[in-house]
């Protein structure tokens, strides 16, 4: 390693502190010249000849100036249990590279709390909700699931309940196991309908194990959501319809989708929703239908989903590049479609929906013009006709599907 930057190591540290790590985390703290982390991680090893650094807040955007005014020296990165599981770890391999990163891992609070619940690992799921909405567990809510959730503060299971008791699971059996691995480790029981407002210690992780009343929310994840999930003023691409869309459009894990004209936000929605790592724009030009996307994001559990209040194309100019885009409203608007197929790479797709026969034109043209899939969707709800029940028609919706090639 001579004539090379020192390795920075990353010590994965739990509620057992120093006497917790191994020998070569050990070795590593002590032989430091800069020890990072929070306030709690430094004061959970002894004191040492090293310099030590609270990270400051926000954090990442101060972590490429912090690693430059440590170059050349040798430094130990304190790091809550399995660094590279929702930790800093992670983020540090965005600025250091492979070969200098070495990452000493404890084990996580998943395992530890699953180790104490007897829940198999592979059977659960973890979502993280520190430094981020507690809507995200929205999705995972599911009858007879278990679900991890990585608490921000002892607040979080207070909120937690009280969003399963709206979803209707409030017979929801809730674990949270405090200070695990540590000296103080406790369990606290109860459901979400009777958790009320009890504290817990600021370090812990909540165990769900999900039960739904009868008259439930249970949303599948599957597209194709019900209408009435959905807050919507009549703009709104309905279930049947959608469900074509996004089989079209094809998410991808990974994928971003821009939803052009995007109305109650229920295609970017439910991309999003097929996969964690889908991401979406939805780009509304009335600002208060773009307010309405962002309700239904958090209710259905993508508060991530970035909205753009203006109109396309304009509003389309400095975002990020597509892997897929939806054109659900302004078709027939000059430079939209021109606009939308000129941002998607090789491989990228476009879907666009028309109803009225203006659209249809424009569709029409596009399709001669490059090709792809032109299909019509023709869809007839049973309702109430007198005392009878007869079928009553949808608009028809032409669907035009094209990959880039």
């Amino acid at each position: 390693m001579s004539g090379q930057e020192p390795i920075v190591t990353v010590v994965g540290i739990g509620a057992d502190g120093w006497d917790g790590l191994s020998p070569a985390a050990r070795e590593a703290v002590l032989s430091a010249e800069v020890l990072l982390g929070s306030a709690r991680q430094l004061d959970l090893v002894p004191p040492t000849a090293a310099e030590r650094t609270t990270w400051p807040s926000p954090l990442l955007p101060a972590l490429p100036g912090l690693l430059a005014a440590n170059a050349g020296r040798a430094v130990c990165v304190l790091a809550s249990g399995d660094p590279m599981f929702f930790g800093i770890g992670a983020t540090l391999t965005r600025f250091v590279p492979p070969e200098r990163l070495r990452v000493l891992p404890h084990p996580s609070s998943v395992s530890l709390a699953c180790a104490r619940l007897g829940w198999a690992l592979d059977a659960v799921e973890v979502v993280s909700v520190v430094g981020r909405p507690v809507e995200l567990v929205h999705p995972v809510v599911q009858p007879g699931r278990r679900v991890l959730v990585l608490s921000a503060d002892g607040d979080t299971p207070s909120r937690i309940a009280e969003l399963l008791v709206e979803r209707g699971f409030g017979p929801t059996e809730m674990t949270v196991l405090e200070q695990l691995g540590g000296p103080d480790e406790r369990r606290v029981h109860g459901t979400a309908a009777t958790w009320g407002e009890r504290q817990v210690a600021a370090l812990n992780v909540i165990a769900l194990h999900c039960r739904a009343e009868p008259e439930a929310s249970v949303l599948s994840r599957v597209p194709g959501l019900p209408d009435d999930a959905f807050e919507h003023d009549g703009q709104l691409t309905k279930r049947e319809v959608r469900a074509v869309t996004l089989a079209r459009l094809a998410p991808v894990p990974g994928e971003l989708l821009w939803d052009v004209g995007a109305g109650a936000g229920s295609i970017a929605i439910e991309w999003m929703r097929t996969h964690p790592s889908c991401r979406a724009i939805a780009v509304e030009q009335h600002t208060e239908r773009a307010e309405r996307v962002g309700r239904n994001a958090a209710a259905l559990g993508v508060p991530g989903l970035r909205v753009v209040t203006g109109a396309a194309p304009d509003a389309l100019a400095g975002l990020d590049q597509p892997h897929a885009v939806f054109v659900g409203g302004g078709v027939t608007v000059p430079g939209v479609v021109e606009a939308c197929w000129d941002a998607l790479p090789r491989g990228g797709r476009l879907v666009a929906n028309a109803v009225t026969m203006e659209s249809e034109v424009v569709v029409a043209d596009w399709y001669r013009r490059l090709g792809g899939e032109l299909s019509r969707v023709s869809v007839q709800r049973a309702s109430p006709v007198g005392g009878f029940t007869g079928w009553r028609p949808m608009m028809p919706v032409t669907v035009w599907a094209v990959a880039k090639r």
